[in-house]
């Protein structure tokens, strides 16, 4: 029996269930957010507050140490190790009550955030707290590192904001009783150099805060707990404190030449405002809102400038106050944000400052230095002697945070190689000596290593650069008070692991010739893969429990860390660096990416860029191609889609009664690898090619091509008729490309690259001369569009001008400013296709319904048919779970509502579900001129 099975068995034994030691679950929960790698021997997800005693119980009897892991989010390092992962995010996740009165919430650590949000809201109050990873960070999380975000300028860290913890202490640390009275003890043979070395200002986090054990602040050792990142003990519930949210808010922006002109004008902004007026004063770089515009993002106006202050006033008085800010903050421009939804987009794109700021720079930038903070009348000065740092180890780094509580965030190109993991190795002697000098320079300003993200890995040794020796006996002495085995959390805060050992971004890589030119690949050929799938930070939006967006269809789903693209990319950097998941063909992959629906919502909903959807193929074709392993007959048969339509086209009706015999139709679905509760799709008993008019028109081009993609030829030709029909009222003539011109979809999502290449590069060849020829080409099914848009790049390395060339219908409206029918008083239930979302964009199709006069409810996530993917044996559970995260509610929600959904994923979803006829665009337009 190996170490891990026998854990296993030992916390089986005393109740804990839900643990496992699987090379998958290993391989999910060795990195967090940071910089660092340690493989746990087991996870455990306990159940009740019962189930961390016992846990606590084994790791005492066994000598293995125990770590607490919140949402996995965080930057330093300090939720990983290398025995016990805990995951509270499974089980111990309730709010436990609200007591709008004392205005506290009681609740348990796995409890999501802005789960804790949305249960104080409906008594007008809020957690004070938010940090940028608010739509997933755990309150257990926030206060193993005492975490603030945004708005702690008004309402406080979250050590602020707690009233009473319940906690278990290490093994061996006696009652609670026995702990205070020790480290009441210990302070006051101290109180002297406690009182002048700890909270000297806010955001002094490094260590441990023993001010907090002060008598004049009430001995609270709850409060002292905050922040020790689980060293200390273990939270089993947690009250806090809630705060008024009914207050009106008002951003104003103001713009700056850089930075550190920015830094410079805080503490006169602090100035003026001096009686909580002011709740957020944040920093935010102009490479960080370059990387947003490139991306093609809706973003709002900015006043001129390099650097931004977003400053948030609340109350009656914010107009004045926002009045005073102006007059003194000495900015070149400024601007009142009036509209919430504007502010809502200027958050959001600082709340994905870390993970923006990580592709911001010509390489990839990295967390590590990633959490300094000075005293607000120093930061501007830090930030000058910071930049002279960069640039002296010739280094790059963004910028950004609370700037006004002095708290900087930063990326930094720290020159990182494969296989570089060495001590003496040059880019890992880069990170250590720069860390170090930083740490240095940032003593001399009174500063803290960590101002909300905990010391953890990355910082832990480098405290002794910023406390005396005295402060860092107390350190220990607090340790062997509550941890005297020293199970909780090793290697943070006392006796610190190396800040160079165990970097993930240097370990070998295996050899891989990826086929696909990745997005923003880098480096030698086979590297890119690597490269690419290390494009995940870890820093987890995928695993919010809600979304507005796309990402991450199945984790939202079944919840499940393997099924998130977080989950997955840590699985394949796993798989590429070969010492954990062993190759493309080890199980664990094939389990990570069973459940991706190749939707692309991580393509644009993930702020660092990670493309699920084209590593999965990449990593299908390794296995099948390159690695010889079988393909599933799905690959051959739904994955080769179009070319069966393209046989069954000349006897579509035959086929058609044939598929709706029952013996035919259960020897069909087998054979395919469908699964026998789904239908299958009729074919259409014309083609779009046969049933509307193709070629010139009286011997010239006409006004818009029609490209035949192979859904709407041979399942949907009535939107190539519709979008005739629409296109004819206004006074243009349309007609259909002859040319068979599949994308290669179906063989891009089940990785056989090759004929897709194939495929692909004869389309391109195919639809060149119409683009070529200046008459607006439109497609009609957006996975197909998509797919010209992004994969045809990837494959072929044809431009992208060429495939954008190629429009959405709405686009061409938008873009010719066409007449539109008057939709008034038309209510849309709107599905857009994942790949419309994420590679096209939905914003013409919205502002072309709401131009006509429609009401329209846009469906956010995932159909959950994605292709072949809801067709697969084995997937319907898991896609019908997707379709009632969002679609199918909004729908049963809008009984009257016309149901649009360009897809025919969507659309076939739809009618297997609910038995729901829905639309394409092209069709409601022209119900609507009738």
């Amino acid at each position: 029996m190996t170490a891990a099975s026998s854990l296993v068995e030992e916390l089986r034994k005393r109740g804990v269930t839900d643990v496992d030691d699987s090379v998958l679950t290993r391989a999910l929960y060795s990195s967090d957010a940071s910089l660092y790698r340690v493989v746990p021997q087991v996870v455990a997800r306990p159940r009740a507050g019962d189930d961390l005693e016992a846990i606590l119980d084994v790791a005492s009897a066994t000598g293995v140490p125990l770590t607490m892991r919140g949402a996995g989010t965080s930057i330093a390092g300090n939720a990983v190790g290398p025995g016990i992962v805990v995951d509270t995010v499974r089980h111990l996740n309730r709010v436990v009550s609200v007591d709008p009165e004392a205005r506290t919430a009681t609740v348990l650590p796995g409890v999501v955030h802005a789960d804790l949000q949305r249960a104080a809201a409906p008594h007008g109050l809020r957690f004070g707290p938010d940090p940028s990873t608010h739509t997933r960070c755990t309150i257990g999380g926030m206060i193993g590192n005492n975490a603030c975000g945004s708005r702690a300028l008004g309402y406080g860290r979250t050590v602020d904001n707690v009233v009473s913890l319940k906690v278990a202490w290490g093994p061996g640390a006696g009652s609670r009783a026995d702990v205070e009275g020790r480290l009441g003890q210990l302070v006051d043979q101290h109180l002297a150099h406690v009182r002048t070395e700890f909270g000297r200002f806010t955001r002094q986090v490094s260590g441990y805060s023993l001010e907090h054990l002060l008598p004049e602040h009430g001995r609270s050792v709850d409060r002292f707990l905050v922040g020790s990142e689980g060293t200390l003990a273990l939270v089993r519930e947690a009250t806090v404190r809630l705060v008024d949210d009914t207050v009106d808010r008002l951003l104003v922006v103001l713009g700056y030449p850089s930075m550190v002109d920015a830094a410079d004008a805080v503490p006169a902004l602090l100035s003026a405002s001096t009686d909580g007026a002011m709740v957020a004063c944040e920093g935010l770089d102009g490479r960080i809102v370059d990387l947003v515009r490139q991306r093609g993002s809706a973003l709002p106006e900015l006043p001129k400038g390099n650097g931004w202050l977003f400053v948030e006033m609340v109350g009656p008085e914010a107009p004045a106050h926002a009045a005073k800010v102006v007059a003194e903050g000495g900015a070149l421009d400024t601007r009142l944000v009036t509209d919430a939804a504007e502010a809502a987009a200027l958050w959001r794109i600082r709340e994905d400052g870390a993970g923006l700021a990580a592709r911001s720079l010509r390489t990839p930038a990295y967390s590590g230095w990633e959490d300094a903070a000075v005293p607000p009348d120093r930061l501007g000065a830090w930030l000058r002697d910071f930049d002279e740092l960069l640039k002296g180890y010739e280094l790059e780094g963004v910028p950004y945070g609370h700037f006004g509580d002095g708290c900087v965030h930063v990326r930094i190109d720290f020159p990182f190689q494969p296989g570089d993991g060495s001590p003496g190795s040059a880019g890992v002697k880069v990170f250590r000596d720069f860390l170090t000098a930083c740490a240095l320079k940032l003593r001399d300003h009174r500063g803290s290593l960590s101002g909300e993200h905990g010391d953890g890995r990355a910082r832990s040794e480098l405290l002794p650069l910023m406390y005396d020796a005295e402060s860092l006996r107390l350190f220990a002495a607090v340790k062997a008070i509550c941890d005297p085995d020293n199970l909780l959390n090793p290697g943070n805060l006392v006796d610190p692991a190396l800040l160079d050992a165990d970097l993930r971004p240097v370990r070998a890589r295996q050899p891989v010739l990826p086929l696909l030119r990745l997005p923003h690949d880098q480096g030698e050929p086979e590297e890119r893969l690597g490269n690419a799938v290390h494009r995940c930070t870890g820093v987890g939006r995928c695993v919010a429990p809600a979304t507005t967006g796309v990402m991450c269809p199945s984790y939202l789903a079944t919840r499940e860390e393997k099924d998130s693209t977080r989950g997955r990319a840590r699985v394949l950097q796993e798989a590429i660096d070969g010492s954990l998941v062993q190759g493309f063909a080890d199980p664990a992959v094939a389990e990570a990416l069973d459940l991706c629906l190749a939707c692309k919502g991580c393509a644009s909903d993930c702020p660092t860029g990670v493309d699920m959807a084209t590593y999965k193929s990449e990593a299908l074709y390794q296995k099948h191609e390159v690695q010889g392993v079988r393909r599933p007959r799905s690959h051959r048969i739904l994955g080769r889609l179009p070319w069966w339509a393209d046989l069954a086209a000349p006897a579509a009706r035959v086929a058609n009664r044939m598929v709706r015999m029952g013996p035919v139709a259960r020897l069909a679905k087998a054979t395919a690898g469908i699964d026998p509760r789904r239908s299958i799709p009729a074919f259409a008993p014309k083609t779009m090619r046969k049933a509307a008019p193709t070629g010139p028109v009286d011997g010239r081009a006409p006004d818009v091509w029609i490209w035949a993609d192979s859904f709407s030829d041979h399942f949907f030709p009535d939107n190539g008729l519709a979008a005739i029909g629409y296109l004819e009222s206004v006074g243009l003539t349309a007609r259909v490309i002859a040319d068979d011109a599949c994308c290669g979809l179906t063989w891009i999502t089940t990785g056989q690259l090759d004929q897709a290449r194939k495929i692909m590069t004869r389309t391109l060849g195919r639809l060149k001369p119409y683009v070529d020829s200046g008459v607006p080409v439109i497609g009609l099914e957006p996975s197909c569009l998509a797919t010209l848009r992004s994969d045809a790049a990837e494959l072929t390395g044809e431009t992208a001008a060429f495939a954008s060339s190629v429009l959405s219908l709405a686009e061409l409206v938008e873009r010719e400013q066409l007449t539109l029918p008057d939709l008034s008083g038309v209510e849309v239930v709107a599905q857009p296709h994942c790949h419309h979302h994420a590679v096209i964009g939905w914003a013409a199709d919205q502002r072309l319904l709401e131009r006509a006069g429609a009401t329209v409810t846009r469906v956010a996530g995932c159909c959950g048919l994605a292709g072949n993917f809801g067709m697969e044996k084995g997937h319907y559970d898991v896609s019908v779970a997707i379709a009632e995260t969002h679609l199918l509610p909004a729908v049963r929600a809008n009984p009257s509502a016309v149901v649009l959904a360009d897809g025919m994923s969507c659309r076939v979803q739809l009618d297997d579900l609910a038995g729901v006829p829905a639309l394409h665009l092209a069709e409601l337009l022209v119900s609507g001129l009738r």
